[in-house]
Formats: C-alpha cells, sequence, structure tokens
C-alpha cells in the first residue's frame, strides 16, 4: 500500500486531503489573517472546523453579537491541541508570518453555507487590543 504524503508552502489555504466526509487543508500566513491585516469574521452555517498548530502563533478570534454589538474572545492556540470552531461561530485566525496550521470540516464547506462579514475601524481595534493584552499576559 502506498502512504501519500501532501505539504503546502505558499501563503493562505490549500485542500490538500478530501473526502466524502472530511477535508484537511493546510493554513499558512496570509495578510488577511495577520494582526495588521484582518478586516472580517467569518462562519460557517453547515459544519464545526477543527483547528491544529503545527508552527508559529495563531490566536483563535470568536465573535458574537448581542443587541448590535459584539461580543468578542479569542484563545491563543497551543501546538498540539485540536480546537473545535463549531457551526454558526463567528471568528477567525490571527497569525503570525511562520504559522503553520491544519484545518478539518466537511468538504463542501463554501461560501455558499458561510457567511463573511467586515468589521468596523473600532471592532478591529477591540480585537487588536484583546490579542496584543492577551499575549502580554502569558
Amino acid at each position: 500500500m502506498l502512504i501519500k504524503q501532501y505539504v503546502f508552502e505558499d501563503e493562505g489555504m490549500k485542500k490538500v486531503y478530501e473526502n466524502n466526509q472530511w477535508m484537511v487543508g493546510i493554513k499558512n500566513w496570509k495578510l488577511a489573517n495577520d494582526i495588521n491585516g484582518f478586516t472580517n469574521l467569518e462562519k460557517h452555517n453547515e459544519t464545526d472546523e477543527l483547528f491544529v498548530l503545527l508552527s508559529g502563533e495563531c490566536t483563535l478570534v470568536s465573535g458574537e453579537q448581542l443587541n448590535n454589538q459584539w461580543k468578542f474572545g479569542s484563545v491563543y492556540m497551543e501546538s498540539n491541541k485540536v480546537y473545535n470552531i463549531p457551526k454558526g461561530v463567528w471568528h477567525n485566525t490571527i497569525t503570525s508570518k511562520d504559522t503553520k496550521l491544519v484545518l478539518i470540516e466537511k468538504p463542501d464547506t463554501s461560501m455558499e453555507n458561510s457567511e463573511i462579514i467586515e468589521l468596523d475601524k473600532e471592532e478591529i481595534n477591540t480585537i487588536k487590543e484583546m490579542i496584543v493584552n492577551m499575549k502580554k499576559n502569558k
């Protein structure tokens, strides 16, 4: 039996394996996931999404709108742990240049069953401050 290997070294994300039940992708840094480049949150309406940090730094950011106000949360990822973003949760990954993540989700996850919401400057700054403060307390 042949053992297959998958690698992805460019910026952004690439699906490296897919079957009828799940998909595995490798996600590397890109400007839209940098602390100085992110502008939005996304959510997947039909699937959970799993992340595993292989290298670098990543903060998972989540958001919930309550009475037209955002409430943000974050988790500073540690290597060798699996992080689950449940379906329907607004989120983003804020990464450093040397970050490499594995992500797992349903293979048909796409913009047809997901949403993106753009954040305003105040909301972006709130998330940035949250991340900076969290790193200081590590």
